[in-house]
């Protein structure tokens, strides 16, 4: 009768030692929430920072000077790594050519013979001093004696619609504005200081624009061409639009 009487007490109370590992499990929770919840506030991450979402998945960086880990490595060439030289120009691409000679031999001042062989080649790129080239196009007025009358020619039709600026230099000014991001006062600058010559706001804008339409059907095409890809590369890019945070994620195909 005794022993029914403790085994219910027992079933009652709970054992004392199952009764204190239950309160250390309990405290040591409390304390890895406590740990987890003060390391998440000292690491950024997209929901606490101004970091993208793609740096949630890379890998944190070493620190330097640590024991037992990686330093970083120096700026340039690392040992053993294959020098890459950049490939000369062609003869075809080389517009003049310079061959340097002595005067006179530098030591007895008497005549030099050329022995065929060649010493140091430098190939060097430069800008023109003026870069642009300016035509003039006029469509001329004529008289013809047999049937008494005049006549003033057409002028053609890829001239009368690019204008002031010809195409190439139109498409610079739409790659330089987006794709390099130039503001229109940049590329005011870009113009008088490079190119030698002075372009209003309101030409740059024309000339933006009609980039945009050139492009809006290949864009639109693309556009149509992207959900039916089976496979597409996926990137993004922050930037600021007014002043606000933005992100644009990127879709590429093999095509383009």
């Amino acid at each position: 009768m005794l022993a029914a009487t403790m085994a219910e007490s027992k079933r009652k109370t709970g054992c004392p030692r199952c009764a204190e590992l239950e309160a250390s499990v309990a405290a040591l929770k409390a304390m890895v929430a406590s740990l987890q919840a003060a390391l998440a506030k000292t690491q950024k991450h997209s929901g606490n920072s101004s970091k993208p979402p793609s740096s949630d998945i890379v890998k944190p960086r070493r620190k330097n000077g640590k024991k037992g880990q990686r330093r970083k490595p120096k700026i340039g060439g690392q040992p053993g790594h294959d020098r890459h030289e950049r490939t000369p120009f062609s003869a075809e691409e080389i517009d003049k050519e310079w061959f340097w000679y002595y005067a006179e031999c530098p030591c007895c001042g008497g005549g030099l013979q050329d022995t065929g062989k060649s010493g140091r080649t430098i190939q060097q790129i430069e800008l023109r001093q003026v870069p642009v080239h300016i035509a003039q196009h006029t469509a001329q007025g004529q008289w013809c004696p047999k049937c008494r009358k005049h006549f003033v020619t057409t002028l053609p039709d890829e001239l009368r619609k690019a204008g002031l600026v010809g195409s190439r230099l139109t498409a610079l000014v739409g790659f330089l504005k987006g794709a390099c991001h130039m503001s229109y006062s940049t590329l005011r600058k870009y113009f008088r200081d490079v190119l030698g010559m002075t372009i209003s706001r309101g030409m740059l804008r024309k000339l933006v624009g009609k980039v945009s339409a050139s492009l809006a059907g290949p864009h639109e095409a693309l556009c149509a061409m992207l959900p039916t890809e089976d496979r597409l590369n996926v990137d993004e890019t922050g930037h600021k639009e007014n002043g606000r945070r933005l992100w644009t994620w990127c879709f590429r195909r093999s095509e383009t």
